[in-house]
């Protein structure tokens, strides 16, 4: 998990002229950041001596859409490419499922969007925090002075995600691309059985446990004693936060994107407010038959990408930038991947409070990735346990759960979608507008990511 301090910047000479069109490809699971905006005088700004202001000028994505609808036919290069100054130093993105012709997607995205190919750019990831990894790479770059501009984003479709021969088949395969004779080939290819032939599918599943983080999520549920009914409402909160946040014109991070050979993507596709009686009539869907977790209450694939454009304080000002937010901190913490694979949040929120000096009430606007609703309330439930803290974190006391008004109140992942690889920059830009819009210093977003790493 990686978390930020930020602060929102007001008053600042002219407007941003940063504007991105971006589509991605990739899987992640975002990570713990922090915004704030400039408020009274008397609060900390958290700035470090000795170490760069290092400002969010802009932030963008395009709209997520639920897999296999307007994006299905193109490629992740496509989604993230970005209409961008010439000034950029670096770009790095985040994704998990890698289109194996763009490995280096960020490279590709890049050239196609028209940047220089001198720009260097390379790919990250790390699960559903894989953006936040690309940020934070961007954030030391800076810090350390090795560049002045960084846009960091991330990308993910799922609607082609790679299918491979099996094991067997690839072996034969490449062996027989070898062969020097006739003969050595008719004998490799006598040799392939018809179970060969069989394919294998990609899963969002822990390479250590094999288990999905459905199952994990249910798991987690089941050991907080999450009920069916909470997630349920917690998920129908999402998607009712959601709708009333897009019908407001608060969502203004989406930049509409035309889809060759189709219509002009304007908004997410995924937002759809239910009804508590309708949710209950569907079935578990990863621990049959008496799991808590159904397609309700977890957020579906998604296609999508996402950018910010990262600077220096002193390079956006002598641009004539007004800078969103400061990036302040960021924590990564990694635990069982077993028992403990969705909990990051929980540990991470208070290490990055303590690195700051600051305390849950100080935080005025918290933004937590909704990989299913029984993750976020078992990770609400952890944080305000003085057990969990004592057993497991090694801590006297809890940290606290945040106050819902103050949660996740624009929707969530649950409602806006999950690109894997692109939610991290949703969360710190949505942070940062919540901050200006309503009011207060502090944000801090959270989030998990396989692997048991947040």
């Amino acid at each position: 998990m990686s978390s930020m301090l930020t602060h929102a910047i007001r008053n600042l000479p002219a407007s941003s002229a940063w504007a991105a069109r971006v589509f991605a490809r990739s899987l992640s699971c975002s990570s713990q950041l922090q915004a704030a905006a400039v408020q009274p005088k008397s609060k900390k700004t958290l700035a470090k001596s000795g170490v760069k202001n290092i400002v969010v000028v802009e932030g963008v994505r395009i709209p997520f859409l639920q897999s296999g609808t307007s994006y299905a036919d193109l490629m992740p290069h496509d989604l993230a490419r970005a209409a961008l100054q010439d000034v950029v130093d670096y770009i790095v993105y985040g994704t998990v499922i890698q289109e194996v012709k763009t490995s280096n997607v960020a490279r590709e995205a890049a050239l196609g969007a028209g940047f220089s190919d001198k720009t260097p750019a390379h790919t990250v990831t790390m699960a559903c925090i894989s953006s936040n990894q690309a940020m934070t790479t961007g954030v030391g770059m800076i810090a350390a002075g090795q560049c002045d501009v960084v846009v960091a984003g991330g990308v993910e479709l799922m609607s082609d995600v790679p299918i491979r021969h099996s094991r067997k088949m690839r072996k034969t395969m490449l062996t027989l691309n070898r062969a020097k004779t006739l003969g050595q080939k008719l004998s490799l290819i006598s040799k392939i059985r018809p179970d060969y032939f069989a394919p294998e599918l990609p899963a969002v599943a822990e390479f250590s446990t094999s288990e999905t983080m459905g199952h994990s999520a249910d798991r987690l549920a089941a050991a907080f004693a999450v009920s069916r009914l909470e997630q349920d409402e917690y998920a129908l909160r999402s998607h009712t936060l959601a709708k009333k946040a897009q019908d407001g014109g608060l969502l203004l991070d989406v930049v509409p994107f035309k889809v060759p050979g189709r219509d002009t993507v304007t908004k997410d596709n995924g937002i759809r407010p239910s009804s508590m009686e309708q949710m209950g009539k569907l079935k578990p869907a990863f621990v049959k038959p008496y799991g808590t977790v159904t397609a309700a209450n977890s957020s579906f694939l998604t296609d999508g990408a996402s950018a910010v454009l990262l600077m220096s304080e002193e390079k956006a000002l002598a641009m004539g930038y007004k800078p969103k937010a400061y990036l302040r901190d960021f924590v990564y913490v990694s635990q069982d991947p077993k028992d403990q694979l969705l909990l990051g949040p929980t540990y991470a929120t208070p290490k990055v409070l303590e690195k700051a000096g600051l305390t849950m009430a100080d935080i005025d606007v918290f933004e937590f990735h909704e990989a299913f609703a029984g993750q976020i309330l078992a990770n609400l439930k952890a944080m305000d346990s003085d057990w969990f803290a004592q057993n497991y974190m090694g801590r006297k006391s809890k940290v606290g759960a945040p106050p819902l008004e103050k949660f996740n109140s624009w929707g969530g992942s649950l409602s806006l979608g999950h690109p894997f690889g692109a939610t991290g920059c949703r969360l710190v830009i949505t942070a940062a507008h919540r901050l200006k819009k309503e009011g207060g210093q502090y944000g801090l977003v959270a989030a998990c990511a396989a692997g048991g790493q947040g």
